[in-house]
Order: C-alpha cells, then sequence, then structure tokens
C-alpha cells in the first residue's frame, strides 16, 4: 500500500502549477492533501472523482477558501470519518479519515498555533481530540496510519534554525512536547525508521528569502504508525523536488497482511 501526503496550499492554484501531470505519473494507491482551500465544485471536474479512485472531500464549513482536505483512493473503504464528532474541531475541515478491515488511515491537516494564544489553545485540544481519538481505534483492535501537516518540528533535527524559532508557533516547547507525549503513546515518526540522523530534511519552506533554494526549512509534514505495525513499513521518505506549493509530498509504503491487534472490552458502567 503506497501512501502519498502533501499539502497542497491551494489545490486550484496546485492545479496551475502542474498538480494533475504529478498526480498521473505517481498514481499511489491512496493521496492525501491538506489545505485543498476550496469546495469540490471549485475543483475541475477531473479531480472531483478520478478515474479509479474513490474519492472524498472535507472543505472547511467555517470559512470559505480556507483549510480543507482530500483523500483520493484506490482501495474502498469500509466507512469514512470526517472528524472526531468534535463540531468546534470538525467546522474546519481539518480531517478525512478512512476506515478499513485492519486499519485506519487518517489524513490531517493540524490547526495551526500562530494566530495568538486563543489559537495555540486550539491547536493543543485538538492534538488531545485526535491522539484520544487514535486510542480508540488500537483498543478496537485496529492499526492507526496517520499523514499530514502536524504543523510543529518534532526535534532541532527537523527545522534549520531551531534557535532563532524556539518563540515561534510550530516550534514552541509546548508543542514539541505534545508530539513527545504522542510518541509515548505509542506512534512512530516512519521517516525516522529509515533516515534517523538526516539533517535538512524538509517539507515545508518559507515563500521569502530564497528559503526552498538555500533549503532554510521545516520538517512539518509526518507519517506516524502505531509501533505495532511498524514492522509493515517498508518505506518513508520525503519528495522534496516536487514542486507546486510550499510544502513538497512525502510518502510511505506499507507490506500487508498486518498482524491483528487485539481488542480491548470495554468494562460495564457501574
Amino acid at each position: 500500500m503506497n501512501i502519498y501526503s502533501w499539502n497542497v496550499n491551494g489545490i486550484r492554484s496546485a492545479v496551475k502549477k502542474g498538480f494533475e501531470e504529478w498526480f498521473a505519473k505517481t498514481r499511489p494507491d491512496i493521496l492525501c492533501l491538506q489545505e485543498t482551500r476550496a469546495d469540490v465544485d471549485q475543483v475541475p471536474e477531473s479531480l472531483q472523482n478520478p478515474e479509479g479512485y474513490f474519492t472524498y472531500w472535507n472543505p472547511c464549513r467555517r470559512k470559505k477558501g480556507y483549510s480543507g482536505v482530500a483523500v483520493f483512493s484506490q482501495i474502498e473503504p469500509d466507512s469514512v470519518n470526517y472528524g472526531f464528532d468534535i463540531e468546534e474541531f470538525d467546522e474546519e475541515g481539518r480531517v478525512v479519515q478512512l476506515v478499513f478491515p485492519d486499519l485506519v488511515l487518517n489524513s490531517i491537516y493540524f490547526p495551526n498555533g500562530g494566530q495568538g494564544d486563543d489559537r495555540l489553545d486550539y491547536k493543543l485540544r485538538f492534538y488531545d481530540a485526535f491522539l484520544d481519538n487514535c486510542k480508540h481505534w488500537l483498543e478496537d483492535g485496529k492499526h492507526v496510519v496517520t499523514v499530514g501537516d502536524y504543523n510543529t518540528c518534532h526535534k532541532e533535527i527537523d527545522i534549520a534554525r531551531p534557535k532563532e524559532n524556539e518563540n515561534i508557533s510550530g516550534f514552541l516547547p509546548i508543542e514539541r512536547a505534545w508530539m513527545d507525549k504522542y510518541v509515548e503513546n505509542g506512534f512512530v515518526d516512519t521517516f525516522r525508521i529509515f533516515h534517523p540522523d538526516e539533517a535538512d530534511a524538509y517539507t515545508w519552506w518559507s515563500n521569502r528569502f530564497g528559503a526552498r533554494a538555500r533549503n532554510v526549512g521545516w520538517r512539518l509534514d509526518y507519517a506516524f504508525v502505531d509501533e505495532a505495525l511498524v514492522p509493515n513499513v517498508v518505506n518513508s521518505s520525503i519528495h522534496p523536488t516536487v514542486t507546486g506549493s510550499d510544502h513538497c509530498p512525502i510518502s510511505i509504503e506499507l507490506e500487508p497482511p498486518f498482524a491483528p491487534l487485539p481488542i480491548v472490552p470495554v468494562s460495564p458502567e457501574g
């Protein structure tokens, strides 16, 4: 199972920069997009329902042209969820969750915490709601794969200028501490399985000061899996030469069959 993830920073803009040609050439089993910033009827008909793919769009309901995610899958899921069933988090169109027999795949555009304390609080509460959701699926006996723009660099190795950005949202200690908690709860950054010490591996660059040409970037996009699924991860990559957005795509390859997880019985109340 070959899964690609890409924050396209506006699907309509990406289309003008060759997105459809890249998609036709790459043909991943599953393609997860973040920050689509469009309603379905605003994208070309060729992308509304591409041939050979089941397509799921989740635009932002709160504000036009903001946020939004989409997934194109050659494998039909058993069901699809468009959030955590929590209105304040679901209205921004940040989640498409595909439920398969053995695993759950999340495509998520995590919030940016850089618009003030209220927004940082929203981001951290979104993180916690997401982690609770992951635990629910593990207890239900399903593996969990989460790809997308996490909007936080976890370690100093993941950012070109750690000292200069330690007080900037996306690299705040409190955000990085949540990433630590995520790992402590049994989730694994798959890129670091194959590239444990690779520096200068980034997925986002500012449009200012020639940052991409100089590779002054941030690794904001990740593919995490539960630790029991790690033996099935055969590749995890970043694709920095693919242009069309201020982010580049990432990919992960999973090799079935997936070992079943035990179902945790629910204790009766009282």
